[in-house]
């Protein structure tokens, strides 16, 4: 493997107290075609770190000052450190999983080094640190264009909640997020997750309000078997489905007061104790809550426990709704029909402007999951070209039960009263039908289930009886 020295030169920081093995280390590093720079100890490194960039850090752990450990527990804190190699000579198994999982560097290796694997140590930790930037510098691109992972907004109150996420998603803070129904709480869980350092692991999101008392500790702490009627075999729950991931834990305020003293528990110990087991199991889990509830009152009416509330809200990150996004109608449109398109294998490519103006003054109560559905109605009509307002549902926009007085031609179905005579019902499916198909009168003979003929034959039935009328008035 060549090392990296495409573009700026990879470089390489050096944290020893040892002058002649600092310098040893230095100088057979830069004859690799490295650039080093180099600290006598973790304080000097740190302060080097906040004011160069540094592709990958080469540390000691027994340093005066600020040791190694104290200068990675500060890295991670951050969130955004170079790729780091340890190097000691006290080396043994506790310090290395300390300093390779906990404290999240790179390597570990024990003195004395053998040059050729520390070379391709570093070259690999540099790749690992040039495709972290490279990640990030696309996915600032894409949050100034209004995406961040599956969010769509440009809005201010959007590019906040962005700011937000990708302040938080690197720490091991605990969020809580709000919003009303249909605001895409799960999609900032899951945006918080992949900008994380934990994004290859397991996300797992569990619907406190979906689920009934009797098998929500179930759920979330799994059961031995036996442990109660229906218990057959051994099963995990979500806390151990989730190690070294994240757990969502949606609409928390449904969860059952009894409950929430028992995550509390978890929460705090970081052990989990499946239900009819005898021994605790240690979880490594971010939680995530999100409520549709307003705090305050949940908490007033007792609906969601006070020192649990306190555990998790450590960092809050509130959606907006809809109507409250000015500016994000027309790309969330355009994002969510590019993605039914590919759902359903359709080729509609824009929206009428009278339907633009009609979503422009509805005010979504069912905020961004009512605008998908509206869409993928409308797709899935249109099959291609253009979404008209025959492709919304015919009561869109309008007051709740406001209803016409007579039978009307839907985009999707016919809405017949009683007294409809059965011709007068055959003429109105015939109609919709061809505006289905865009007035190719083939296909509509197809889906109707008739022939060409007897289509056409009908049509000049209708268009003598019309003129006839017309005569007659």
């Amino acid at each position: 493997m060549g090392n990296v020295t495409s573009g700026p030169k990879t470089r390489v920081l050096i944290a020893d107290d040892e002058e002649n093995q600092r310098a040893g280390l230095a100088k057979m590093i830069e004859s690799w075609g490295f650039a080093v720079e180099t600290a006598a100890d973790g304080q000097e490194a740190f302060e080097k770190l906040n004011q160069m960039p540094v592709h990958v850090l080469v540390t000691d752990l027994m340093m005066p000052r600020m040791d190694g450990f104290e200068l990675l527990k500060r890295l991670a804190a951050q969130g955004d450190g170079p790729a780091a190699i340890v190097l000691t000579a006290f080396g043994n198994i506790e310090t290395a999983v300390q300093t390779t999982h906990d404290l999240g560097a790179f390597w570990f290796f024990e003195k004395p080094i053998q040059p050729s694997a520390l070379k391709v140590l570093i070259e690999r930790a540099a790749t690992q640190s040039r495709l972290a930037e490279e990640t990030e510098r696309l996915q600032r691109q894409l949050t100034y264009k209004g995406v961040l992972v599956d969010l769509v907004g440009v809005c201010a109150p959007m590019q906040q909640v962005f700011s937000l996420i990708r302040q938080v998603a690197p720490s091991k803070a605990a969020v809580f997020v709000c919003g009303e129904s249909g605001t895409g709480k799960e999609l900032v869980a899951r945006a918080v997750h992949h900008l994380s350092p934990r994004r290859s692991g397991p996300f797992v999101a569990i619907n406190c309000a979906a689920l009934p008392e009797t098998l929500m500790e179930s759920e979330l702490f799994g059961h031995e078997r036996g442990a109660f009627t229906g218990a057959v075999e051994r099963r995990a729950g979500c806390f151990e489905l989730a190690q070294n991931g994240t757990l969502l834990l949606d609409e928390l305020g449904e969860m059952p007061v009894g409950t929430q003293a028992k995550l509390l528990r978890v929460l705090e110990d970081s052990c989990v104790r499946r239900l009819g087991g005898k021994t605790e199991l240690a979880v490594d889990v971010r939680v995530i809550a999100s409520t549709n509830k307003v705090l305050e009152d949940a908490l007033h009416k007792g609906e969601l426990r006070e020192d649990l509330y306190y555990r998790l809200n450590v960092f809050q990150i509130a959606l907006p709704p809809l109507r409250q996004r000015e500016g994000d109608l027309p790309l969330l449109t355009e994002t969510l029909i590019e993605m039914l398109n590919r759902k359903h294998e359709t080729r509609v490519v824009d929206v009428h402007r009278d339907v633009v103006d009609q979503f422009a003054r509805y005010t979504w109560p069912g905020n961004v999951r009512e605008l998908r559905n509206v869409l993928e109605r409308a797709v899935i009509l249109a099959g291609e070209g253009t979404i008209t307002a025959h492709h919304l549902p015919r009561d869109f926009g309008a007051p709740a039960g406001a209803r016409p007085a007579q039978h009307v031609v839907e985009s999707d179905a016919v809405r017949l009263p009683v007294g409809t005579t059965v011709s007068e019902a055959e003429r109105s499916l015939i109609q919709l039908t061809l505006q289905h198909t865009k007035n190719n009168k083939t296909r509509a003979a197809e889906i109707l289930g008739i022939s060409l003929k007897t289509l056409f034959n009908k049509l000049k039935e209708y268009g003598a009886a019309e003129a006839e009328a017309g005569s007659g008035a």
